[in-house]
C-alpha cells in the first residue's frame, strides 16, 4: 500500500526538518525546486526549445517557481515569469528566489518577469510550450479567489504543457475538490503523497502524478496515523486466494447471484458470470420463474436456478422463502443488479439484509434503491459491501450531490461508521471504505468503463472472489483492481471507445496473468 498524506501532515516534516535537522528553510526550497526540475526534465526528454512560463504566488510555492525558472533559464530556456503581488508580499524565502531572478533578468532579455495586474500580462505566456503554476500549492482551501480564478480559466486554454507545483491551484488536497482547477498534465507533489491528488477532482485535474523530494528522509513520515492509501499491484497479488493442489469445486467457493428481471435479464447474466471469472469454484444464478430464460449459452458452467416469483417477474417477499436455502448454502452473494424498483422487490431486499444467516453480500444497483433517504439504517448492514456510485451515494444518504462530492471521504467514513458496513464509491478512482476507518483509493481504470453494464460486472467479481477469500477485505480491493485493470487491457487493445462490459468479464483471467507476470518479472506493471 502506498500512503497518502493531509497537507498538515507533510507541512510538519518541513517544520521538523527545520527545527531538528537544522535545514535552513531555503534549502528545502532550492532541494525542492532541483527535484521538480529534474522528474519534469525526465518525463518531458523531447520538449524543444520553447519559452518556459511560471504563474508564481506570494508563498513558499510561489518561491518553488521563481528557483524552477532559475533552473531553466540556467539550463538554456527563455523564461517568462508572471507573479502575483509586489516585492514586499512575498514570503521570506520566496523573496530571495524572487531576486536573484530579477538579477538575472537585468543582464538576460530571455528572462520575463511581469507582476499580474491585468490579463494582459497572461499573453507572453502564449508563446511558451510548457507552464508551470506555483501560484498557491497545499494552502489553499474553499472557493478560488480573484484574479486567481481568471488566471486559472485563462490558461487552462492555452495549448501549452501544464505543470502543477506540488499541487495544481484551485484544489484542495484534503477533499479533493475544488471549483476552478489549473488543468495539470504533470504534479510533481512534494515530500508525501497528498491524498487529494488521486479521486475526484483531484484525479480529474492533476495528470500524472509523481513524488519530489525535498531532501528529507521517507522515515520522517512513518510516525503518521495514515487511513487513505492507494493500492499497488503487489498487494492484490498476495491477497490472490490460493488454489491448494487437493481443493475440489466446493471448497473453491460457492457464489450465488440473484440479479435480473423479465425488464433487465442481461444484468444478470454480467454478474453471475463475473463470479464464474473471478474463479468461484460452485456458481449460481437465482432468476424468476415467470422470466423469459436469460441466455446463458456462453457460460455452460453457470447454474441457472429459476424460483418462483408469483408471476411478477422479478424478486417478492414471497419468493424469498423459496430462496433461502440456496441464499444459506452461498459463500458470497451478488445481490442487486437488474432486479427492478418494484415494491415487493424492495421488500425481498429487505427482508433478505436483516437475515441473519446471509452470508457477506454485494449489494449494488436496484438492490440499493430500497435504502434511499436514509432508509439504510432500518436494515442490517454488517458483513455487507454496498457498491454506489456518487449519485447513487448521494440518494442513499438523502443528500445534495454537489455538497457530497465536496467531501467524499468524510461521507464515506461517515457511512462505514454508522453502519458497519464496507463502501466501495464507484467514481473514476474507485474507493473502498471499510468499518476500521481506512480507505484504499484504486489507481487502475478508465473512460472507455463508463458504459452500461460495468457495475454489475464489479459486483460479480467482488462475490466471486468473497467466495474464496478468507478476508472480504482482500476480496474487495481484488474485485476492484482486477475489473479496472481489465478494462485498461481491453483499452490498450480496442480504445476507450470499442470495449463492453462483457469484455470486460471475459478479460478478468487476462488481468489475472498480466497482473502476476508484471510483478513477478518486473516488480511493476
Amino acid at each position: 500500500m502506498i500512503p497518502l498524506y493531509t497537507a498538515e501532515q507533510v507541512r510538519s516534516i518541513d517544520e521538523r526538518a527545520i527545527r531538528d535537522l537544522g535545514y535552513p528553510s531555503i534549502v528545502l526550497m532550492e532541494n525542492a525546486a532541483r527535484s521538480i526540475y529534474r522528474l519534469v526534465g525526465e518525463r518531458y526528454v523531447d520538449y524543444g526549445g520553447a519559452p518556459v512560463g511560471f504563474l508564481c504566488g506570494k508563498g513558499n510555492n510561489g518561491g518553488d517557481g521563481f528557483a524552477l525558472a532559475r533552473h531553466a533559464r540556467v539550463n538554456g530556456f527563455p523564461v517568462v515569469v508572471v507573479m502575483f503581488g509586489e516585492e514586499d508580499d512575498l514570503s521570506e524565502d520566496a523573496r530571495v528566489n524572487y531576486r536573484i531572478l530579477r538579477n538575472l533578468a537585468e543582464d538576460d532579455p530571455d528572462v520575463t518577469i511581469k507582476r499580474h495586474q491585468s490579463a494582459a500580462d497572461l499573453r507572453p505566456l502564449k508563446r511558451c510550450g510548457m507552464i508551470f503554476d506555483a501560484m498557491l500549492g497545499t494552502g489553499a482551501k474553499g472557493a478560488l479567489r480573484e484574479p486567481y480564478k481568471s488566471v486559472v480559466e485563462t490558461v487552462n486554454k492555452l495549448a501549452a504543457v501544464k505543470v502543477a507545483v506540488d499541487s495544481p491551484t484551485g484544489l484542495d488536497v484534503d477533499l479533493g475538490s475544488g471549483d476552478a482547477i489549473f488543468k495539470a498534465d504533470f504534479t510533481v507533489t512534494l515530500g508525501g503523497l497528498k491524498r487529494g491528488l488521486f479521486f475526484a477532482d483531484g484525479f480529474a485535474n492533476a495528470g500524472e502524478v509523481v513524488k519530489g523530494g525535498i531532501g528529507v528522509s521517507d522515515e520522517f513520515f512513518e510516525k503518521f496515523d495514515v487511513e487513505d492509501h492507494l493500492i499497488e499491484p503487489e498487494d492484490v497479488l498476495f491477497a490472490l486466494p490460493e488454489k491448494a493442489p487437493d481443493i475440489h469445486k466446493y471448497r473453491a467457493g460457492k457464489a450465488l447471484t440473484i440479479a435480473g428481471s423479465a425488464q433487465y435479464p442481461g444484468a444478470a447474466i454480467l454478474t453471475a458470470s463475473a463470479t464464474l471469472r473471478a474463479g468461484a469454484g460452485a456458481t449460481v444464478l437465482a432468476f424468476p420463474k415467470s422470466a423469459p430464460h436469460p441466455s446463458a449459452s456462453s457460460y455452460p458452467e453457470l447454474v441457472v436456478e429459476r424460483y418462483d416469483d408469483g408471476g411478477a417477474g422479478y424478486p417478492t417477499p414471497d419468493a424469498y422463502d423459496k430462496l433461502r436455502e440456496r441464499v444459506v448454502w452461498a459463500d458470497a452473494v451478488a445481490l442487486g443488479p437488474g432486479i427492478g424498483r418494484a415494491e415487493e422487490t424492495a421488500e425481498f431486499v429487505t427482508r433478505y439484509l436483516n437475515d441473519e444467516r446471509r452470508p457477506f453480500t454485494v449489494l449494488d444497483a436496484d438492490g440499493l434503491f430500497p435504502l434511499n433517504d436514509g432508509a439504510y439504517r432500518d436494515v442490517n448492514l454488517k458483513n455487507v459491501a454496498l457498491t454506489p456510485h456518487y449519485g447513487e451515494f448521494a440518494r442513499l444518504l438523502g443528500a445534495d450531490l454537489d455538497d457530497l462530492k465536496k467531501d467524499l471521504l468524510a461521507a464515506g467514513r461517515e457511512f462505514v461508521k454508522e453502519t458497519g458496513a464496507n463502501l466501495i464509491l464507484k467514481g473514476p478512482r474507485t474507493i473502498v471504505f471499510q468499518p476500521s476507518g481506512e480507505s484504499l483509493i484504486n489507481p487502475v481504470g478508465n473512460s472507455g468503463m463508463a458504459k452500461f453494464g460495468m457495475g454489475d460486472v464489479l459486483t460479480g467479481a467482488i462475490a466471486g472472489f468473497a467466495a474464496q477469500c478468507e478476508y472480504q477485505e482482500d476480496a474487495m480491493m481484488i474485485g476492484v483492481y482486477l475489473h479496472s485493470l481489465a478494462g485498461d487491457l481491453l483499452r490498450g487493445r480496442r480504445s476507450e471507445f470499442g470495449f463492453s462490459a462483457s469484455e470486460v468479464v471475459e478479460a478478468l483471467p487476462d488481468a489475472l496473468l498480466f497482473l502476476r507476470d508484471s510483478v513477478e518479472n518486473d516488480g511493476k506493471l
